[in-house]
């Protein structure tokens, strides 16, 4: 699907895919990405059960994780995280984003996954040469079509190099994404005939986080959700297993710096909402993302990035 569109900020254009059947298991969703819009673009990331990677043609975004300092990306490759982070650019983009499933992270690039749990990095910094040679072709690629082409030959040519997966991994890990994080860890491992003390650490190689903090992050995707259609957090939370509200206010502010009901407020306020202008959730389906309006003294560096006062920032992801 491709959308293009002019909106009263600029112009946008957007494409999203599906990968190659043999691809689809691990590799959930391929997007295109144009933005020209008038005004710089902040946003709340809220944590995922992906794996992203980012490749730009040329524009640069800057990534603040909830613990460090900020970092300025031309591509970015981000592990599992479990607190929000916050993007930011000029409001000028352009470039393809693949989200992949933790395990087929893990069999595309090679390494143990917890080294990019809770981090974004710089592709090269796992990948090398063969990022520059992937990116330099799509970057000059006919079309969106032609490019997600260039991606399936990629990531099933990587795919096929790469470490093989551990096939009880992905079976856990498909279990804990159909309950809603909610299967407790004891029965998970059960399941797939491991012990609670080898599935740990089965996960956190090819997975990137525990079992316990993974299933964090899939429940806080589907409180995320119901609450986007409307449901209210009392409701939600017992839905999603929480022991009270007041778990899941807290459990829910710990991970986005926000309450539940200041989560909502700030969904509806978006202005990305409203007709005519670029959506902001990274995946169809999924609730990733909240469109920040431009915080007082925050101002465009020669870099092209946005930056704000490091106070308010802070507070965006405390």
């Amino acid at each position: 699907m491709m959308l293009y569109q002019r909106c009263p900020d600029g112009t946008w254009e957007t494409a999203r895919t599906l990968p190659q059947p043999r691809l689809r298991q691990g590799v959930i969703s391929y997007r295109g990405l144009r933005l020209e819009l008038g005004r710089p673009r902040r946003r709340l990331e809220a944590p995922i059960g992906a794996v992203a990677l980012w490749l730009g043609f040329g524009r640069r975004v800057r990534v603040t994780r909830s613990a460090g300092p900020s970092a300025w990306f031309d591509c970015c490759l981000a592990g599992l995280q479990t607190r929000a982070s916050l993007g930011e650019h000029d409001g000028r983009l352009e470039g393809v984003e693949v989200m992949l499933a933790p395990w087929a992270a893990f069999a595309l690039f090679g390494i143990p996954m917890h080294e990019l749990s809770e981090r974004a990095v710089d592709p090269h910094e796992v990948m090398g040469r063969r990022i520059d040679a992937l990116v330099d072709a799509l970057a000059t690629a006919a079309g969106w079509a032609t490019r997600f082409a260039l991606l399936d030959a990629a990531l099933e040519r990587w795919t096929a190099e790469g470490p093989v997966v551990s096939a009880p991994v992905v079976r856990a890990w498909s279990k804990l994404a159909r309950t809603g994080g909610a299967l407790p860890i004891a029965r998970l491992a059960a399941d797939v005939g491991w012990g609670e003390r080898q599935l740990e650490n089965r996960f956190r190689d090819q997975i990137g986080l525990r079992p316990k903090a993974a299933a964090r992050v899939v429940r806080l995707q589907r409180a995320m959700k119901l609450l986007d259609a409307g449901r209210p957090p009392a409701q939600v939370a017992g839905v999603c297993g929480f022991y009270d509200q007041a778990h899941f206010s807290g459990e829910f502010k710990a991970m986005t710096g926000r309450t539940p009901s200041e989560f909502t407020s700030e969904r509806n306020g978006m202005d990305s909402m409203k007709a005519g202008r670029p959506m902001v959730d990274r995946l169809s389906g999924a609730v990733t993302s909240v469109l920040l309006s431009e915080a007082p003294g925050a101002r465009i560096h020669e870099c092209g990035f946005m930056s704000a006062d490091s106070s308010k920032t802070g507070a965006l992801l405390s």
